[in-house]
């Protein structure tokens, strides 16, 4: 359920200006979105595979995907690949990524060992950019990793995140850190991510007050359970979208590629 650098919280967003073709309003948008902990690679027998990470999240048939616990070149655990951009060549789609945790190699001139989140996305991203959030104490850094997507000429903001596993405190923190920094954009924002609590836990509150969590309107009838993946149990893994964004067929995707399950959800995009 979880795995520390200093990014200058400096949000760069680019406009898209997009010619209107009549008078009438561009047509919706949409598309299927995932959100996936992918644990480093290693599945629910701790065995590392990224194929199998690959293979769920193009099954998934996802358009936009968040990720989170993704290693790059970060230590034998997961081979020193930089799994963030394994996955994007192998997927064919654009990535980024926000390292979190940033660490001096183990020799001078090879890549710093980092961890963090990730986005990818089968649309062009027009920029990005990765805010660290709260860290109280000295508990693991966390970040807000958010990208600028044109899906046909339609600017969408897409977000992930990964709160603190060890306190709910920090958890409350963090969430108020990303409702702030969500707030204030008028363009459709989908937040994914791994929060690491309930739905009725006070620091997810703080979140679906202002987004909507699709699970309540559009999931499959099931509990939504997405931790551990063995025997799931827990609801900690969401989708959630800003007013304007409808949403249907969300699931939960049965897979061991992880010690999470991953969520998919079709959304419309106005």
């Amino acid at each position: 359920m979880c795995a520390r650098s200093a990014l200058a919280p400096v949000l760069m967003l680019i406009p898209l200006a997009v010619a209107p073709t009549s008078s009438a309003a561009a047509a919706p948008q949409t598309l299927t979105v995932l959100t996936y902990n992918i644990h480093h690679g290693a599945g629910a027998d701790d065995a590392l595979a990224l194929e199998r990470t690959a293979r769920v999240v193009k099954d998934s048939g996802a358009d936009v995907v968040g990720l989170q616990e993704v290693d790059r070149h970060y230590d034998a655990r997961s081979d020193f690949v930089d799994q963030a951009a394994w996955l994007a060549e192998r997927l064919g789609m654009h990535v980024v990524y926000g390292a979190n945790l940033s660490l001096d190699p183990p020799r001078s001139g090879e890549p710093r060992r980092e961890y963090g989140t990730a986005i990818l996305s089968r649309f062009p991203v027009t920029g990005s950019h990765n805010t660290p959030l709260p860290r109280p104490g000295d508990l693991e850094q966390r970040g807000l990793l958010e990208a600028d997507i044109n899906v046909e000429g339609t600017a969408v903001r897409f977000l992930t995140t990964h709160l603190d596993h060890t306190s709910q405190s920090a958890r409350q923190t963090q969430a108020e850190a990303v409702k702030n920094l969500v707030a204030g954009s008028t363009r459709p924002t989908v937040l994914v991510g791994d929060l690491n609590a309930p739905p009725a836990a006070r620091e997810v509150l703080t979140l679906t007050r202002s987004l909507s969590d699709v699970w309540r309107k559009a999931g499959d009838g099931g509990a939504g359970y997405t931790f551990d993946a063995r025997n799931p149990h827990k609801r900690i893994d969401y989708v959630l979208t800003s007013a304007g964004i409808s949403a249907r067929q969300a699931e939960v995707i049965e897979s061991d590629a992880s010690d999470h399950l991953p969520v998919t959800v079709e959304v419309t995009v106005p």
